[in-house]
C-alpha cells in the first residue's frame, strides 16, 4: 500500500465475498464517539455538569494517552453506572438531533476516502465499535456502512439498567467478525480491518489485510513486528462538504442494536503511554 490508498490484487468473485471492518473512535472519527455527546446529554438533562467535565477530561486522556485494558474497563464501569435509569427514547432523540453537529466535523477525510474505495470495490463496510449502538448505528448510517457491531446495554421498561448485555471489545469483536463472516459468506483471508488500538489486535488478526490507523504505542510495535501497514489520518472534515457516499443497502442492520455508548475513552491519566508514539 502506498500512502492511504488500496493497492491489493484480490479475488472479487461471488464465491469470495469481502468486507472491510473499521473501528470507530480515532480510526474513522477523531474523538471518542461516546464522550463527544456529553454536552448534548447534559443539555437533555441526563448528566450533570460535573459528569461533563469528567467526560472532557477522559476525552483528553483518551486522545493523548491511548487506552489499555484496565483503562477501558474503568470507562466501561463509569459509563454503565452513569447511564443507569436513563430513558432510552430520550437518548436516541438527543443523538438523532445532534448527530451531524457533533460527529460531522470529527470524521477523518482519509477514512471517508478509504470507505468509498471499499464500497466502489464492492466490499461491505462494517463498523465494529466498543461504543454502543445508540451512537454507532446512526454514525454508521451517516457513513453509508452496511452494518455495525456494537455494545448493547440492558433495557427494562424503556430504561437502561446499567448492566451490559453484549460488550464488543477485544476478542469479542473478533468472534463477532468470524460469526458474521460465516453468516454472510465473507472470505476473511481477503477481508480488511482497521483500528488504532492494541486492544483490537484480535480483530486485526482475524482478517488477511490488517491495518493500524493512528496506532497507539503498543499497536505500533505489533504492526512493525507483523509488517502491517500503518496509516496516518489527520484531516477531520465535515461530511456535508464532501460528495455523498454510496447509499447503504435498505437492509442495513446492527448486529448489536441496543445500548448506550459504553467504552470509548479513559478515566485515569496515562499520558506517558503515548510519549513515544
Amino acid at each position: 500500500m502506498h500512502g492511504n490508498r488500496l493497492s491489493y490484487d484480490v479475488d472479487m468473485s461471488p464465491a469470495h465475498r469481502q468486507a472491510a471492518f473499521f473501528d470507530l473512535d480515532k480510526t474513522i472519527i477523531a474523538k471518542s464517539s461516546t464522550l463527544a455527546f456529553s454536552k448534548p446529554f447534559q443539555a437533555g438533562g441526563l448528566i450533570s455538569r460535573r459528569a461533563v467535565l469528567r467526560s472532557a477530561y477522559a476525552q483528553f486522556v483518551y486522545l493523548v494517552g491511548g487506552a489499555d485494558h484496565d483503562q477501558m474497563e474503568k470507562m466501561r464501569q463509569f459509563m454503565s453506572q452513569l447511564c443507569a435509569g436513563w430513558d432510552v427514547a430520550t437518548v436516541r432523540d438527543i443523538v438523532g438531533e445532534t448527530l451531524h453537529n457533533i460527529v460531522d466535523p470529527l470524521v477523518y477525510d482519509e477514512a471517508v476516502d478509504l470507505i468509498e474505495e471499499h464500497q466502489f470495490a464492492g466490499r461491505d463496510v462494517i463498523i465494529v465499535s466498543t461504543s454502543g449502538a445508540e451512537v454507532v448505528a446512526p454514525i454508521g448510517e451517516m457513513l453509508g456502512a452496511d452494518r455495525v457491531i456494537a455494545t448493547r446495554m440492558e433495557i427494562v421498561d424503556g430504561k437502561y439498567t446499567g448492566d451490559i448485555d453484549y460488550y464488543a471489545y477485544s476478542e469479542t469483536k473478533a468472534e463477532a467478525i468470524r460469526e458474521l463472516a460465516t453468516a454472510e459468506g465473507y472470505d476473511l483471508a481477503q477481508c480488511f480491518a482497521y483500528s488504532d488500538s492494541v486492544t483490537d489486535v484480535p480483530m486485526l488478526e482475524a482478517v488477511g489485510h490488517p491495518h493500524a490507523v493512528n496506532p497507539d504505542k503498543d499497536l505500533r510495535r505489533v504492526a512493525a513486528k507483523n509488517d502491517w501497514p500503518v496509516l496516518v489520518f489527520n484531516k477531520p472534515v465535515g461530511l456535508r462538504r464532501r460528495t455523498r457516499l454510496i447509499p447503504n443497502r435498505p437492509t442495513l442492520a446492527a448486529l448489536a442494536v441496543t445500548g448506550l455508548a459504553v467504552a470509548g475513552g479513559v478515566i485515569a491519566a496515562n499520558i506517558r503511554r503515548r510519549g513515544a508514539s
